[in-house]
């Protein structure tokens, strides 16, 4: 039987990867890879030469073919995104999704757990965390602002991913629907050397990045409580 591992690798400091990860990524025939240049960088800090294949957003039915028949053939295969887990807010959903329908019971797929954005910007928050709301990235137009007014009548804790071209104006906006009673936190730049994390009400936290604009750049974790 085929087997695809879906793995998590590091979101910024390359020491947060399991011991098994590295060594499923040594046994496999090849790693399906979002950017292979990202991957090749954790790859040789760790010695690690199986080959690489890109898999990524722009990746077409061609490529799942492709990639399906290498798990025909036998090849085992691990997947990886350039930062976090696989198809959790991520293209890698899409060729887990295609895989299972072209090959049911013939593939096995395996998750090997690893670093998630979301979950280590959460832990650190001090937010509420029994239950939340994990939105991904939003849309870039249709349908924004609804969802703003829809976060902010949300009895959950809500999280979800920000660019930094966009992460003035969704705290401009969430400054517009927020309460002030509401807590609003970012996680910047999570276990790299600028790791930062920002808390207050959207206004705030809104101010503050007005006021330090070398602070807005690296992927954003935004939190509302």
């Amino acid at each position: 039987m085929a087997t695809l591992y879906i793995i998590g690798t590091p979101i910024g400091n390359l020491e947060d990867i399991t011991l098994r990860a590295l060594r499923i990524l040594k046994e496999v025939d090849c790693i399906l890879c979002e950017d292979t240049r990202t991957t090749k960088k954790l790859l040789s800090k760790y010695s690690i030469g199986t080959p690489t294949l890109s898999y990524h957003a722009h990746s077409g039915e061609t490529k799942i073919e492709k990639i399906s028949e290498l798990l025909h053939g036998g090849k085992n295969l691990a997947l990886v995104t350039d930062a976090g887990t696989p198809a959790i807010a991520d293209p890698g959903g899409e060729l887990v999704s295609a895989l299972r329908n072209m090959m049911g019971e013939s593939l096995l797929v395996i998750a090997i757990p690893g670093p998630n954005a979301a979950i280590a910007a959460l832990s650190i928050s001090g937010f509420r965390t029994s239950d939340f709301l994990f939105l991904g990235f939003l849309p870039h137009k249709k349908g924004r602002e609804t969802l703003f007014k829809e976060i902010a009548a949300s009895k959950r804790t809500v999280v979800f991913y920000e660019s930094p071209h966009r992460i003035l104006k969704t705290l401009s906006s969430l400054a517009r629907v927020l309460p002030p009673s509401k807590k609003v936190g970012i996680a910047r730049e999570l276990t790299k050397i600028h790791e930062q994390f920002i808390s207050g009400d959207a206004g705030e936290v809104e101010k503050y990045f007005l006021e330090n604009t070398e602070k807005v750049r690296g992927e954003f974790v935004v939190i509302i409580g």
